[in-house]
């Protein structure tokens, strides 16, 4: 059996700030790194194979993070990016709202008829992020992978999961910074065990328990 462990990068200076990153970049804010470090604690029985993460900064940043001073294997793979959002991309949430209240609602309530301006669709989204998905479990019939990626990537990822509709693509929950999900893949497809959760995050006796 193959178990995907999934984690959010983590909190980033442009999250601080509001501001739609997609395919650009920020860096990892202090509280990120430190959120990405306690992740690493959490991980740390867990023996991973190998480590698939988007490209970007923030992604690297955290996949090295949550390594830690393990030799597992970093694989960078630019389908993993986060959903390219256009000429959205680097300008403050409320700045978009107010100059494109039509395609701002629609991003967020009608995913399905969203036209994306220079960027990409969800349909378009979902479809790189099911070829990235098939491609590792064709590299990986069993053992644990950790995939290092974006908010959007793993809502796509949780509709695949769940073979849930596009109209409900931001169904709960809300994927915070360094959050863990865990799936388990088999021939009868997938189970979701932990979805988004970020008890490391807490400073209780719960926190590094899987």
């Amino acid at each position: 059996m193959l178990r995907l462990y999934i984690t959010r990068h983590g909190e980033t200076q442009w999250n601080i700030e509001k501001k739609m990153q997609g395919w650009q970049d920020s860096p990892l804010t202090a509280k990120g790194i430190q959120n990405a470090l306690w992740l690493s604690e959490r991980m740390e029985p867990v023996d991973i194979d190998v480590i698939y993460a988007s490209p970007s900064g923030r992604a690297q940043h955290t996949a090295e993070l949550v390594r830690g001073n393990k030799p597992t294997e970093i694989v960078f793979d630019p389908k993993l990016k986060e959903i390219n959002m256009g000429e959205w991309e680097g300008h403050n949430v409320s700045a978009i709202k107010e100059r494109d209240q039509a395609s701002f609602h629609t991003f967020w309530n009608e995913p399905a008829s969203y036209k994306p301006s220079g960027g990409e669709s969800f349909p378009e989204l979902i479809e790189r992020i099911r070829t990235a998905l098939k491609e590792i479990e064709a590299k990986h019939s069993s053992g644990n992978v950790l995939i290092v990626t974006h908010s959007v990537v793993i809502k796509a990822l949780f509709m695949i999961f769940n073979d849930t509709e596009i109209e409900h693509f931001w169904a709960p929950p809300y994927i915070e910074d360094t959050s863990l999900t865990i799936v388990e893949v088999d021939d009868t497809g997938y189970r979701v065990s932990l979805e988004g959760c970020t008890v490391h995050k807490e400073n209780n006796d719960e926190r590094l328990k899987l």
